[in-house]
């Protein structure tokens, strides 16, 4: 037995409005889809630039960053390209040192006193980074009406974990040392974080970013009272700082089910939810007040092209024919995922989409 499919009743929506529309929550042709973490490791040509460069020269060399970007325009045809780079990339803004080996990222030196958080730079790091604005216009060229390009940034408490444990941490140990012996000193670096974040989002959209996602990977590792104190005032006013340049917003934050109640009260366009919780149910905790992103259960990619499609059938049925619904993973594509699995995605996402979207 095959997925449900239906026919088209409208003519296709250009990539860019059909993006900002569903991001609105107004009537689309379809839900766009795109895939986060859409351009990297199970790519085959990825792993050709990266025999050339390093991880950190490809985000710092727009050429590069952009050639990258086009991957999974070219190879799956997504509706949307996101800026290749990375959420840690502000932080070499700020004075610290990043970098990536086979352990995965590295920050140095940690910042675990107050003198460490003293230290850090605050006026002009966004602009120390400016490779990412010129990655950005090169791209918009590249794209021209093909996509709509989103931007990012790494929410204050994530940056915060990776510079305060020196890279990964499945623990957060050190992290949760800070929030519990010095409190006040983590809301300093938080302080700080956000204010370059705000300025380095606001220089991507000034530059030509037709969206912006917020990554708040790690604020799911707290407790709602935390994520209140620790996570909540920092993505809140970092989304009000670049929300009168107009473009929409979305946020992220991974394991956010016992935190739906506070992310209710972000002042974004969009939630991207994982894929642990069914989207009517966000939609219904949250009033329907925000376009929802997901949640596709990104293991369905390694299993059979009947199962991708079934998954996104069933995607598309819960979250109902209502506008507000981007359809993405529920977490980043992992590297064991072929080409193949991802392009059967987002054909699935294309054919099946018609008759969703909120239109009549």
């Amino acid at each position: 037995m095959n997925p449900p499919t239906t026919s088209p009743t409208t003519s296709p929506m250009n990539p860019i409005d059909r993006f900002i529309r569903a991001c609105r929550r107004k009537p689309v042709d379809r839900p766009p889809i795109w895939i986060m973490r859409q351009a990297g490791r199970y790519m085959p040509s990825y792993q050709e630039v990266r025999k050339r460069v390093s991880f950190m020269e490809l985000c710092r060399t727009p050429e590069i960053a952009c050639e990258v970007t086009m991957m999974p325009i070219d190879q799956l045809g997504v509706d949307a390209a996101i800026l290749f780079s990375d959420i840690l990339v502000p932080l070499e803004g700020m004075g610290l040192e990043v970098s990536f080996g086979d352990g995965g990222p590295h920050v140095g030196p940690p910042l675990r006193s107050e003198a460490d958080v003293e230290r850090l730079e605050v006026d002009h790091a966004a602009e120390r980074v400016s490779y990412v604005y010129d990655a950005v216009r090169l791209i918009k060229q590249e794209l021209g009406q093909r996509a709509p390009l989103l931007g990012f940034a790494g929410a204050p408490l994530t940056l915060a974990s990776y510079a305060i444990e020196g890279g990964s941490s499945k623990t957060l140990h050190e992290l949760r040392r800070m929030m519990y012996d010095a409190p006040e000193l983590l809301e300093e670096l938080l302080d700080k974080l956000a204010t370059v974040v705000a300025v380095y989002l606001r220089h991507q959209i000034e530059a030509g970013v037709d969206a912006i996602q917020l990554f708040d990977t790690w604020g799911g590792q707290l407790t709602l009272a935390q994520w209140r104190r620790f996570s909540q005032p920092y993505s809140e006013r970092i989304l009000s700082e670049v929300r009168d340049l107009g473009v929409p917003s979305i946020h992220y934050c991974l394991g956010s089910a016992h935190l739906t109640s506070a992310l209710a009260e972000l002042p974004c366009d969009a939630l991207s939810v994982d894929w642990r919780e069914p989207l009517s149910e966000v939609r219904r905790a949250t009033g329907g007040r925000y376009a929802l992103q997901g949640n596709i259960d990104a293991g369905v990619l390694r299993a059979s092209k009947r199962q991708i499609h079934w998954a996104v059938a069933d995607c598309l049925a819960d979250y109902g024919n209502q506008p507000g619904h981007i359809l993405n993973l529920g977490h980043g594509i992992t590297p064991d995922v072929s080409v193949e699995a991802a392009r059967e995605l987002v054909i699935a996402a294309k054919e099946l989409g018609q008759g969703y979207g909120g239109t009549p």
